[in-house]
């Protein structure tokens, strides 16, 4: 049975810093591209960035420079540490795993889904 399962999430205030972590199993994650999404309430569900199994990474303009994604290949994570967040990003974060090669920002092109984790920044 595939999993993805998000940790790390929580409130924090405007300004500071969350680290989230997902633990996949079930199958071979090591050629996936691993990315994170969000999704606001009433909103559409938003790319916020991905890696691929060789380290390359991409990010929404709105997290660039703030956001950094990694991936432990032997322990089959992948992280996303988020700095100077702001209140706008309450969300929930989810993690997606993507069968395909290349860096892929749509929701629909990714094949696996996490429950989610709720990241809350306070003003």
């Amino acid at each position: 049975q595939v999993q993805l399962v998000e940790s790390g999430g929580g409130l924090v205030q405007a300004g500071g810093s969350l680290r989230l972590s997902c633990a996949a199993s079930g199958r071979t994650f090591t050629w996936d591209t691993m990315g994170w999404f969000r999704q606001a309430p009433g909103k559409e569900r938003e790319f916020v960035a991905a890696i691929t199994w060789s380290g390359s990474t991409y990010y929404a303009d709105s997290v660039k420079g703030r956001f950094t994604i990694s991936r432990d290949n032997a322990k089959t994570t992948v992280s996303l540490q988020m700095n100077s967040l702001k209140p706008e990003e309450t969300a929930f974060y989810y993690c997606a795993a993507d069968r395909h090669t290349g860096l892929k920002t749509l929701a629909r092109d990714y094949d696996y889904w996490g429950q989610g984790t709720q990241v809350t920044v306070s003003s």
